[in-house]
């Protein structure tokens, strides 16, 4: 599945604003091992403040990065973490990309609504939305979280979409799960039963299953020198 999402386009695919040059972003990495995260982590003030001054100082527009990152974050909400350190999720499925509240969304790919939903969990993904593609007869999804609640209010299931269209816009942190603005983009290949919501962060016990039903993101993005991954 790795080669075919590869080879749908040989170009970059976008899911952010296409106004913005792909020279305007830069990767991060939020990762628990990176020294350089010195403030309260489970402050999205203070997240916000950190990316501000991190791509002021960088000259960008868009940080991205995280799949299989693993991360301090999550620790700070029951939703994620638990006793066991197996049984923990922290390990990210997705890419992030960080940038303004209100920025454009767009579908990465033609395809569908399969479903929506405002995931209010604190430190979840707010308002989501999951579209189902079907290319050269293969079926997969894409999800973007984090949202505004605009984005959801008047959509429908199985209305369509073309590439590059806007779906949304960027949310912030009074309905993102309290988080910095930010766009969750992941692909999944079995959507099971699961309806405008998706694990976006795995425990190492569940980890080589989520591997191969969320392959990286940029397989289809093509971001530049995405250093920040960490490998399993």
């Amino acid at each position: 599945m790795t080669d075919f999402l590869s080879n749908i386009s040989q170009k970059p695919l976008h899911v952010v604003d296409t106004s913005i040059a792909l020279n305007e972003y830069i990767p991060i990495s939020i990762a628990a091992s990176n020294k350089e995260l010195t403030f309260d982590v489970s402050s999205s003030k203070e997240w916000k403040e950190y990316l501000s001054v991190f791509l002021s100082k960088h000259q960008k527009t868009v940080a991205f990065g995280g799949y299989l990152e693993v991360r301090d974050i999550y620790s700070r909400s029951e939703h994620f973490n638990k006793l066991s350190e197996e049984d923990q999720r922290n390990i990210h499925l997705g890419i992030d990309l960080w940038c303004d509240t209100g920025t454009d969304i767009l579908a990465a790919l033609e395809g569908e609504v399969h479903s929506f939903k405002n995931n209010t969990n604190y430190g979840d993904y707010g308002p989501t939305i999951i579209l189902k593609h079907k290319i050269r007869g293969k079926e997969f999804f894409s999800l973007y979280g984090h949202l505004s609640l605009e984005s959801i209010n008047t959509l429908k299931v199985g209305t369509k979409v073309s590439q590059g269209q806007k779906i949304g816009a960027l949310g912030d942190s009074s309905v993102n799960g309290d988080y910095a603005p930010h766009l969750h983009f992941q692909l999944i290949i079995d959507i099971e039963d699961y309806y405008g919501d998706y694990p976006g962060v795995s425990s190492k016990k569940t980890l080589d299953f989520y591997k191969q039903n969320c392959p990286n993101p940029n397989l289809l993005l093509k971001l530049p020198d995405e250093t920040n991954i960490n490998k399993f």
